[in-house]
């Protein structure tokens, strides 16, 4: 399948012989989509919300992205085994029905991060160049994502290779510009106050940035070889995540930390206005267009799935993922327009939402595959109307589920004013409460 050719296969399991490709593609695809505006802004949470200092927002931050990258590597692994979309898997899980719930809390996830990256993008390409406007600028950068969608698999694995090289160069040298600016406060660590709750937010937040991607990363090496195997695929998946998100968040915390003030503007200022940040932003809103491209394709293949768990004699190909992204193309121009002028509210209650409904489905999954089912699960039965061996529902996963989601939904608080504030027990109730839903769903499933 060359570059150019239009993926044929929308959810369908991939036969060996048409897998392709190496571990190191998982690498690039995780590191390049990472570098980011997004992902900076992000970090930049630590300092615009929880005001915490340099170093204990850095430590926090490493530590969210390299735990939380563990569980993402872990759902990677399973893509050269099954070889079919994570969604489809979680049929596995909940039964043929069953996982519909799941997958349209997925679909939601999907369209959420493709419109944050649509206001983020915008509102760069509308800084560096008054004449486009953001709303221009949000159709620039989701119609660039939306052509690699109707391509598919390769065209957006190809891209973010590319990306992956200058990206990660363009970020080499913003961080030699922002520290050597001569706008970059002396007392730059001595800004901010540490704080548990702020430590523990930011932790949750870089955490929880690895957590989303876990819906559809196996997506992205389904392709590859069986003979690839789960650790190499584990090890090229973990690296590439943590690293390219870890750097680039940093990068927002630096920004956010030495310039009060809009982060994109803050990001201009410190690397100098000029050649260099136009290039800056330009090369930054590709890897938005790159990561937008991979959340519309595993949105659209969501989709699909709920379709054809609707109509189950469907076997949807180019055509359909052509028409079902296009359609979520729409829904998400809406949200992004809508939402561009209340941004940060709305992206803090975002994360917080997938807080809730990530964690549980992550627990339930993983302990499935690895504990229960041991990475051996009938691929056919994915697709059989009846649910195959894992029938329509599976009840235990699902009550599981909700269990994990009210679980936590006493914590769950929308304002990010109300987060700040939240009592230092609390804080401990919260991790109990992961604990309890991780412990729960392997008694139940067991």
């Amino acid at each position: 399948m060359s570059i150019t050719s239009m993926e044929s296969s929308t959810i369908q399991a991939i036969p060996e012989n048409q897998r392709h490709g190496n571990a190191r593609d998982l690498f690039t695809i995780w590191f390049g989509s990472n570098i980011m505006l997004l992902t900076m802004f992000t970090g930049s949470l630590a300092v615009t919300v929880f005001n915490l200092s340099f170093f204990s927002a850095l430590m926090a931050l490493v530590l969210g992205n390299l735990v939380g990258a563990i569980f993402v590597a872990l759902h990677s692994a399973q893509g050269p085994q099954l070889a079919v979309p994570q969604m489809i898997q979680t049929r596995g899980q909940f039964g043929f029905y069953g996982a519909l719930l799941v997958v349209g809390v997925v679909v939601i996830m999907y369209l959420g991060f493709y419109a944050s990256n649509l206001v983020v993008g915008g509102e760069a390409l509308h800084t560096i160049y008054q004449p486009i406007s953001k709303v221009q600028g949000i159709t620039i950068i989701a119609i660039g994502s939306l052509v690699a969608v109707i391509f598919g698999y390769k065209l957006i694995h190809k891209y973010t290779q590319i990306l992956a090289v200058l990206s990660g160069l363009m970020l080499l040298a913003a961080f030699i510009r922002v520290f050597s600016s001569q706008y970059f406060p002396q007392d730059f660590f001595q800004l901010g106050t540490f704080s548990s709750i702020g430590f523990m937010g930011t932790l949750s937040i870089a955490a929880l940035w690895q957590l989303a991607y876990a819906p559809y990363v196996s997506d992205y090496s389904r392709y590859l070889p069986k003979a690839t195997g789960a650790k190499t695929a584990f090890w090229a998946s973990y690296w590439g995540c943590s690293l390219g998100s870890l750097i680039s968040m940093i990068l927002g915390l630096t920004v956010a930390r030495a310039y009060s003030g809009d982060f994109i503007q803050g990001l201009i200022h410190l690397t100098g206005s000029g050649l260099f940040s136009t290039a800056l932003i330009i090369v930054f809103s590709l890897g938005i267009a790159a990561t937008n491209s991979m959340n519309l394709y595993c949105g659209t293949l969501s989709s699909i799935t709920i379709l054809q768990t609707i109509f189950h004699r469907w076997s949807p190909r180019v055509l359909a993922r052509t028409i079902v992204a296009l359609s979520l193309f729409s829904m998400a121009m809406f949200l992004s327009v809508s939402s561009s002028e209340s941004f940060v509210d709305s992206y803090v209650n975002f994360i917080l939402l997938l807080m809730c409904v990530l964690i549980p489905w992550t627990a339930i999954n993983l302990i499935d595959y690895y504990f229960i089912h041991h990475t051996e699960y009938d691929v056919p039965s994915f697709f059989k109307p009846d649910g195959g061996i894992y029938g329509y529902f599976n009840w235990p996963a699902l009550i599981c589920y909700v269990i994990g989601i009210l679980i936590q939904i006493h914590f769950f608080y929308l304002h990010r004013c109300m987060l700040v504030r939240l009592p230092n027990y609390w804080v401990k109730w919260i991790s109990h409460g992961r604990l309890v839903c991780w412990w729960l769903a392997h008694c139940i499933m067991l």
